[in-house]
């Protein structure tokens, strides 16, 4: 195919960290466009990356014949108009976590994508994380015997955007924040989720509870997959100490523990203050490489005509949960999925 094209529909945050590393960092891709329906920030994105091309409609960039592939970082209530588009111009599409609002927007993204022959990869970059990776290969190995319980929490430290208080909109932090766990637990434990209790709060964001009653920021599941492993997570929002994302799994001859939430290896030591040691403060440092890692993947399986490894079904069957999780909360049952 020679040199892969990209488009970036969406210029906030995680798409600019894609965006920069697919401009020289991902061996046969570059990037050739950039669409935003904030034109300031299309502008500053393409000024940054140097390119000439951006667009405040990403169906524009769609008629662009240097575009093979576009990378998908809109809201997700956008994902599936925006998925069935690209697909149907026939572009690959790399598409940011969570895949979409629900299963049934999934499956539209996915027929859309084996429809028009395109390849559909999700944006779960734990998987990708050399920890995560070894982690996943221990346990395969039988290093710490038949696994038996995983539980799995993310913690972001950051205030959420009045938007995502509608749940509407949001799905909530079980969407925005633990889609990761969800995934993360599928693929180190090799199994679907079979039923699941969720309980939830909103303990941070007072001013949210007249207008949004049913927004949580703080949440935890617990479960059982297919495969009879045991699991849990936990989710919280503006916990303002640090980004926290651990996984431990439990065998039955021994333990794995992932993730670290030292920012680097200096630790000090003072008569006053004891041993400290800065806290982790975001994702976007903690799965630096992570993300070069799924988007290199990305690239290679559209120029060698591959799998992507991270598919359309395992971005559903994170919706599915996400759903199950949040019917749980408002029904206070258990959910079989």
């Amino acid at each position: 195919m020679g040199t892969l094209g990209l488009c970036l529909i969406g210029c906030g945050r995680a798409g600019m960290i894609h965006a920069r590393n697919f401009t020289n960092k991902v061996p046969g891709a570059k990037m050739v466009a950039v669409a935003d329906v904030v034109e300031e920030a299309a502008k500053a994105a393409a000024t940054e990356l140097g390119i000439g091309a951006w667009y405040t409609d990403y169906r524009e960039a769609l008629k662009d014949p240097a575009v093979g592939a576009v990378i998908v970082v809109s809201p997700t209530d956008l994902h599936r108009e925006i998925v069935i588009d690209c697909a149907g111009a026939k572009k690959h599409v790399f598409c940011e976590k969570p895949m979409a609002m629900n299963v049934k927007e999934c499956e539209d993204m996915i027929a859309a994508c084996e429809r028009n022959g395109v390849k559909l990869q999700i944006g779960f970059m734990r998987r990708h994380d050399q920890s995560f990776k070894r982690a996943k290969k221990l346990l395969d190995e039988g290093a710490i015997g038949d696994l038996v319980f995983i539980h799995s929490h993310t913690r972001a430290p950051s205030k959420p955007r009045p938007w995502m208080y509608d749940l509407k909109k949001s799905n909530g932090i079980l969407a925005e924040v633990n889609s990761h766990d969800i995934d993360a637990i599928r693929w180190l434990a090799g199994s679907d989720v079979e039923h699941l209790y969720a309980v939830a709060g909103n303990y941070r964001n007072p001013e949210a509870r007249e207008t949004y009653p049913d927004y949580y920021d703080s949440v935890s599941v617990n479960g059982k997959l297919k495969s009879g492993v045991c699991f849990s997570l936990d989710g919280a929002a503006y916990v303002q100490y640090g980004y926290d994302s651990r996984v431990e799994l439990i065998g039955t001859r021994g333990a794995i523990s992932v993730g670290r939430t030292d920012a680097d290896f200096a630790k000090l030591t003072t008569p006053g203050t004891g041993t400290v040691s800065p806290f982790v403060s975001s994702w976007m440092t903690l799965f630096e490489d992570a993300y070069l890692g799924e988007d290199i993947a990305f690239a290679a399986a559209v120029l060698n005509g591959a799998d992507t490894p991270v598919t359309g079904r395992d971005g559903l069957e994170a919706v599915k949960v996400v759903e199950a999780g949040n019917r749980s909360i408002l029904s206070g049952e258990i959910v079989k999925l």
